[in-house]
C-alpha cells in the first residue's frame, strides 16, 4: 500500500465529484444559507421542530448568554416554545431586544433582554441580580457567549489572545460562579450547559486562543459536575461541529471557500442546523436528562471520527481502483 499511495491518490484527486443536491436551510422565515450537500445527506435529514413535549419547561427560568443570535437564539426559541421564561444576555442590547420581541411573538412567552459583557465580572454580577429580579433564579443556565477568529498563531498579539480567552473562559467562569453561588445560597438546583467545539478536545491550529479557552471551559464544567452536584446542579457540554451561522462563518470562513471542504469531511454529508442543536440542548437541560452529568456530547455528523482515522480518505477510491488494489494485495506474499 505504501508504494501505491502517491500514484493512487494522484489519480483519485483528479476524479470528478458529484456536488450533490443544492439545498436551503432556513430559520423561521429567513433563509440562513444555501449549501451543496453530499448525496448521503438524504439519509440524515434534519428535524427542525422541538422534539420534547409541550410545556416541558413550564414554570422554569432559563438564562442564555449570547442569546441574541445564532445558536443562542435557536436555543432560546426552543426553550421559550416549550414553556420557559427566558432571559438572554449579550453586549448588543438592540439585537437582544429585537430577538426577545421576535421570540415572544412566536411563542407567547416573555423573553427578557439584559445587556451584559461577560468579560466584566462586575457587570456579570449586576446582570445576575437583574435576572433574579425580573424572572427569579434560573433552572437552566446556558453558557453560549463566544468569540473566535482565524489567524496564524505567530501573528497573535497579547490583546488578541486576551480578547478570546476573556469571553470564552473567563466569561463562562464569571457567569457560572456568580449564578452558582446564588443557587447554593438559595438551596436551589439547576442544569448548566456549555457550548464548546470539537477541537476543544483535540486542539487545532489557527484558532489556538479559542481551542485553549474552550478546553478550559470543558475542564471547569466537568470539575463542577463532580463538586456541585451535591447542591443540585448538573453540568454538561455540547461540542458542535460545523453549523453555519452568520456570526461564526463571517469570521471563520469569510470568503465561503471552505464550506464545501467542511461538508466533504462530514460523513453525514451536510452541515448541522441550529434547530438540531437546540433540540439536543433542550433535552440535556430538561428533567428527561436528570441522570446525565459531566457529559461531553460531540455533535458533528461524524466529522471528528473521520478526521481521526488515518485511512478514512480512502473513501475517494473508486470500485475499479479497489479491484486493482485487491489484485496487487492478493499477489503479495509474506510480509
Amino acid at each position: 500500500m505504501a508504494l501505491l499511495g502517491p500514484a493512487l491518490f494522484a489519480r483519485v484527486s483528479r476524479l470528478p465529484r458529484d456536488p450533490g443536491p443544492l439545498r436551503f436551510f432556513s430559520y423561521g422565515t429567513k433563509t440562513l444559507y444555501q449549501s451543496i450537500d453530499a448525496p448521503q445527506s438524504k439519509f440524515f435529514q434534519p428535524r427542525l421542530k422541538p422534539m420534547l413535549p409541550p410545556n416541558t419547561f413550564q414554570g422554569k427560568v432559563a438564562f442564555i448568554t449570547g442569546g441574541g443570535t445564532g445558536l443562542g437564539k435557536a436555543m432560546t426559541t426552543f426553550l421559550s416554545s416549550l414553556g420557559a421564561q427566558c432571559v438572554i444576555a449579550s453586549r448588543n442590547l438592540d439585537v437582544l431586544k429585537a430577538t426577545a420581541e421576535e421570540i415572544s411573538s412566536q411563542t407567547g412567552n416573555k423573553v427578557h433582554a439584559i445587556r451584559c459583557d461577560v468579560r466584566d465580572p462586575e457587570m456579570v454580577r449586576n446582570t445576575v441580580l437583574e435576572l433574579i429580579q425580573v424572572a427569579g433564579l434560573p433552572d437552566v443556565v446556558i453558557n453560549n457567549a463566544a468569540g473566535n477568529f482565524i489567524s496564524p498563531t505567530e501573528r497573535l498579539s497579547p490583546n488578541a489572545w486576551k480578547a478570546i480567552t476573556d469571553i470564552v473562559l473567563n466569561g463562562t467562569a464569571y457567569v457560572t460562579l456568580e449564578i452558582g453561588k446564588q443557587l447554593i445560597k438559595a438551596q436551589k438546583g439547576a442544569a448548566f450547559l456549555a457550548i464548546t467545539t470539537i477541537y476543544a478536545e483535540s486542539g487545532s491550529g489557527f484558532v489556538v486562543p479559542s481551542s485553549s479557552a474552550k478546553s478550559g471551559v470543558e475542564a471547569m464544567n466537568k470539575s463542577l459536575a463532580a463538586e456541585w452536584s451535591r447542591y443540585g446542579m448538573r453540568f454538561n457540554i455540547i461540542q458542535p461541529g460545523p453549523i453555519k451561522t452568520k456570526g461564526a462563518f463571517s469570521r471563520l470562513d469569510p470568503t465561503g471557500r471552505f464550506e464545501k471542504e467542511m461538508i466533504e469531511r462530514v460523513p453525514c454529508g451536510r452541515l448541522g442546523t441550529v434547530e438540531e442543536l437546540a433540540n439536543l440542548a433542550t433535552f440535556l437541560c430538561s428533567d428527561y436528562a436528570s441522570w446525565i452529568n459531566g457529559a461531553v456530547i460531540r455533535f458533528d455528523g461524524g466529522e471528528e471520527v473521520f478526521l481521526s482515522g488515518e485511512f478514512n480518505s480512502l473513501k475517494k477510491v473508486t470500485k475499479e481502483e479497489w479491484d486493482v488494489i485487491e489484485g496487487l494485495v492478493r499477489k503479495t506474499k509474506g510480509s
